[in-house]
């Protein structure tokens, strides 16, 4: 998705030049989001996933079921899987994550992912086998929606295992995964909180879990939901920042390189929306948002220009379906994860009921969480004016641990309208 909106944003800025797209999966983009929630459920078709290209990109050079192996940025240039140099004027960096896998003993057949079509498509047979005992290991946005949607298959046993106390308490915070706890508990599915894996049973595939305090799960089916590994390698030996995806500065831009941004998930930007320090955020908005500005910095710099462009601030949001409720947010909760405040609803009444949950910083707002139905997500939207206005002084860097925060569905917020420069006709640009 982030290739393909870089490519629209950049044609909307004016670049009428050749574009070419390079993506080591042989799908075009497609939607990820919906791989652990309705295509996994049944609900929804493969074919549905398809993102539908705008029509300034009817030109562009699609190279599928190709991955580039290594970058020079001196010379400009990118290598193929195949062996084939492509030169460039330009580079978008949009290469994303992959799934990160556990390193423990035992059988790998069995065990499975959520990131791409092909690892949908794998889980969702093991799925609908009827008396499926699973094992999800990892509490985080995906983990609890496949956990959810196994439990609407009909598996005989869904368990969670996380050393977290709490599902999903790094965004959320303590007083918001409490409840998601027991919300999850109460529709069936089991938790080992607190503990690992360090093992798996079974001969060719596996059979049993086994947990750092000493239990073993039964298991037909696990799945590893344990976080994400950025798409970098290919970019080692260039002088860029990889320890976390690719680090750039507040305009996107990578290593002091006019010409080389990062969009997506792969960027590690600072927001100026609350401080300095740079980190990722993998929400489905981010690819459509840092193609926005990127491509517009990109442009300016193409056509020899300033792009004038204030830094990137964009305001994170996802939503999450699980089970029959909605997890809804606006900003950066993990943020304000020590100073978080009920502003509606009630956790100690109604354990099913409504509630929204707001997330302070310095005694500022950062993020509001709403937790229920669609009453609960209108709530939430109604503080997105306050989140999106900028204080007079910034808040002091605060550093952060990256946790895990998958792309989820949510539209787009809308951006300026973007310059259209007239720009000369370069090499073709990976």
């Amino acid at each position: 998705m982030a290739g393909l909106r870089a490519a629209e944003q950049l044609r909307a800025a004016g670049w009428d030049g050749p574009i070419t797209l390079v993506g080591d999966e042989p799908h075009m983009p497609y939607n990820r989001p919906p791989l652990s929630k309705e295509v996994l459920a049944g609900t929804a078709s493969f074919d549905s996933l398809a993102l539908r290209p705008r029509a300034g990109v009817s030109d562009v050079h699609w190279r599928l079921g190709t991955a580039v192996v290594r970058a020079d940025l001196d010379r400009r240039t990118v290598e193929l899987d195949g062996g084939e140099t492509l030169p460039y004027r330009a580079l978008v960096v949009a290469t994303g994550m992959r799934a990160r896998r556990l390193r423990c003993p035992g059988p790998a057949t069995g065990r499975h992912t959520v990131r791409t079509q092909a690892d949908a498509r794998g889980l969702r047979e093991a799925l609908t086998r009827p008396g499926a005992r699973v094992v999800v290991v990892g509490a985080g946005f995906i983990g609890c929606e496949v956990a959810a949607t196994a439990v609407a298959l009909g598996a005989a046993e869904v368990t969670v295992v996380d050393p977290q106390p709490l599902p999903m308490v790094g965004p959320l915070g303590e007083l918001l995964a409490g409840s998601l706890l027991g919300r999850h508990r109460r529709r069936g599915v089991r938790f080992a909180l607190g503990t690992g894996v360090t093992g798996f049973r079974g001969e060719e595939r596996v059979t049993g879990v086994v947990l750092a305090d000493g239990r073993v799960l039964d298991a037909d089916v696990v799945v590893e939901s344990v976080g994400s590994v950025a798409n970098t390698e290919w970019l080692e030996g260039n002088g860029l920042d990889l320890s976390d995806g690719v680090r750039t500065d507040e305009h996107l831009r990578a290593g002091g390189r006019p010409e080389v941004v990062a969009v997506g998930d792969v960027a590690r930007f600072p927001n100026a929306r609350y401080d300095g320090v740079p980190r990722r955020v993998e929400h489905w908005s981010i690819p459509t948002d840092t193609a926005k500005h990127a491509a517009r910095v990109l442009a300016a710099h193409l056509a020899g220009a300033d792009h004038g462009l204030a830094p990137f601030a964009p305001l994170p949001t996802f939503w999450s379906d699980q089970h029959d409720f909605r997890l809804q947010s606006f900003g950066a909760p993990g943020l304000g994860r020590d100073d978080a405040r009920v502003l509606a609803g009630d956790l100690d009444g109604d354990p099913d009921g409504d509630v929204l949950v707001g997330y302070h910083r310095a005694g500022r707002l950062v993020g509001v969480v709403a937790l229920g139905g669609r009453g609960a997500a209108a709530a939430a939207a109604r503080y997105r004016a306050e989140l999106l206005r900028r204080p007079d002084v910034e808040q002091p860097a605060v550093a952060q641990q990256a946790v895990e925060q998958p792309a989820v569905e949510q539209p787009a917020l809308p951006q300026p309208a973007v310059a259209r420069p007239a720009l000369p006709h370069p090499a073709p640009t990976a």
